[in-house]
C-alpha cells in the first residue's frame, strides 16, 4: 500500500463534462494523485480542459469532425475507442506503467496491452457493456451469450473489478467468483452553500407543486414516460408544474414538441444545463424529485444527491433504482404513464 505507482487511467469519455462517468473519473484521478501515485489520465479529444493536481492529462487525436459524443454506445464512440487503443499503446512505449485502470470498454485494449507489457489491470465497471448493447439494439439479443463471454474474458484476466453498484457487483461474482470485486458507489454532489439568482417558482409563475428532473435526456432516462404520466396527472386535477434541467438542444426541442402535442407545455419548463456546483440550490427549490429511468442496471449518480437533499423522490420500480431506494425512502412506481401519474397524485 505504501508503494507509489505509475498508473494509466484510460477513460473512454469526453472529459471534462458535468455528467456521471466523467465526474466519477475526475474524482478517481484526483484521489489516486492525492495518495501519491503518478496518474496519466487518457480521455477523448472532446471536453473542457480542467486542472487536476498531480494528474497528467492526455487526449486522443481523433478526427475533428467527430464531436457531440453522448452517453451510451454510438458509432462515434467506436471510432474514438480505436484512437484510444492507439494512444494507450503509444503511451506505453514511452512511459513505464505499473498498472492500467481501465474504465468501461477501455478494458478490452487494457487486456491486450497489459499482457504485452506484463503488468496488471483493474476493470472499472461503470455499466454492463453487454447490457448497454442489448438496451441500444434489442435485435442483438441473439448475441448476448457471445457478448457476455467477452465481458467475462475481460473480468477474469483483471486483478480486480471496481463496480459502481450492487447489480454489477453481483454480476462479477457470478461470472468470475475468484476475482476480487469492490463496490464503489457514487456520492452526493450537493454543495448547499452555493446560492444563485434564479428563482424557479417566481420566474416560471409556478403556484402549485414543483416536480423536478435533473440529468441528460437520452432515451433510457424515460422522459417520454415522465411527460405522458404528468399529462395524465394534470387531467386528473393536480395543480403542478414539471421542471426539467439538463439535456442537449435537439433533445430539448424533441420533448418540447411532445409537451405541446400533449397540451401540457404551459406546465413543463425546460431550463437547459445548469452548473454542477449549483445542484443543491436547484434541488431545494423542488417539492418532488423525479427519476423515470426505464433502462440500465447501474444506479443514476443523481440519486445520491436526490437523497441527500431530503426531498421526496418519485422513481420507477426497477433495479437501476431499487438497489439504493426502497419504499421507506421513495415512491416507487411501475414504468408506465398510469403508474407515474398515480405516484405524482399520491405525492
Amino acid at each position: 500500500m505504501s508503494r507509489k505507482l505509475t498508473i494509466l487511467l484510460a477513460a473512454p469519455q469526453p472529459f471534462f463534462q458535468e455528467r456521471g462517468t466523467p465526474i466519477a473519473v475526475r474524482m478517481l484521478s484526483e484521489a489516486l494523485a492525492e495518495m501519491g501515485h503518478r496518474v496519466h489520465l487518457l480521455v477523448y479529444h472532446e471536453g473542457d480542459d480542467v486542472k487536476l493536481q498531480g494528474v497528467f492529462l492526455h487526449r486522443i487525436a481523433a478526427p475533428g469532425w467527430i464531436n457531440g459524443i453522448r452517453p451510451g454506445l454510438s458509432w462515434k464512440k467506436i471510432i474514438c475507442d480505436i484512437y484510444l487503443f492507439r494512444e494507450m499503446n503509444r503511451l506505453g512505449k514511452t512511459l513505464d506503467f505499473d498498472l492500467i485502470h481501465a474504465v468501461e470498454e477501455a478494458v478490452f485494449p487494457a487486456r491486450i496491452l497489459a499482457a504485452r507489457w506484463k503488468i496488471p489491470y483493474v476493470y472499472d465497471m461503470d455499466s454492463s457493456l453487454s447490457g448497454q448493447i442489448i438496451d441500444k439494439f434489442p435485435w442483438a439479443g441473439i448475441m448476448l451469450p457471445v457478448l457476455e463471454r467477452l465481458e467475462k474474458f475481460a473480468i477474469r484476466a483483471s486483478i480486480g473489478v471496481v463496480a459502481v453498484c450492487r447489480d454489477l457487483e453481483d454480476k462479477v461474482k457470478v461470472m468470475a467468483p475468484e476475482i476480487p470485486v469492490l463496490r464503489l458507489e457514487d456520492v452526493s454532489m450537493l454543495d448547499e452553500s452555493r446560492q444563485g439568482d434564479e428563482r424557479i417558482r417566481k420566474d416560471r409563475s409556478i403556484s402549485g407543486m414543483c416536480f423536478l428532473y435533473i440529468g441528460n435526456l437520452e432515451k433510457y432516462q424515460g422522459i417520454d414516460l415522465l411527460l405522458r404520466g404528468f399529462a395524465l396527472a394534470l387531467r386528473q386535477g393536480i395543480s403542478a408544474d414539471l421542471v426539467i434541467i439538463g439535456g442537449e438542444d435537439d433533445h430539448r426541442r424533441t420533448y418540447q414538441d411532445m409537451a405541446r402535442h400533449l397540451k401540457i407545455d404551459r406546465h413543463v419548463h425546460f431550463l437547459g444545463p445548469r452548473p454542477l456546483d449549483m445542484l443543491g440550490y436547484y434541488l431545494t427549490q423542488a417539492d418532488v424529485l423525479v427519476s423515470p429511468r426505464i433502462q440500465g442496471g447501474n444506479t443514476p449518480m443523481k440519486l445520491y444527491s436526490y437523497l441527500d437533499s431530503g426531498r421526496p423522490i418519485l422513481a420507477t420500480d426497477l433495479s437501476t433504482h431499487t438497489q439504493v431506494l426502497d419504499r421507506r425512502v421513495a415512491c416507487l412506481v411501475n414504468a408506465d404513464p398510469e403508474a407515474m401519474a398515480h405516484g405524482m397524485i399520491r405525492l
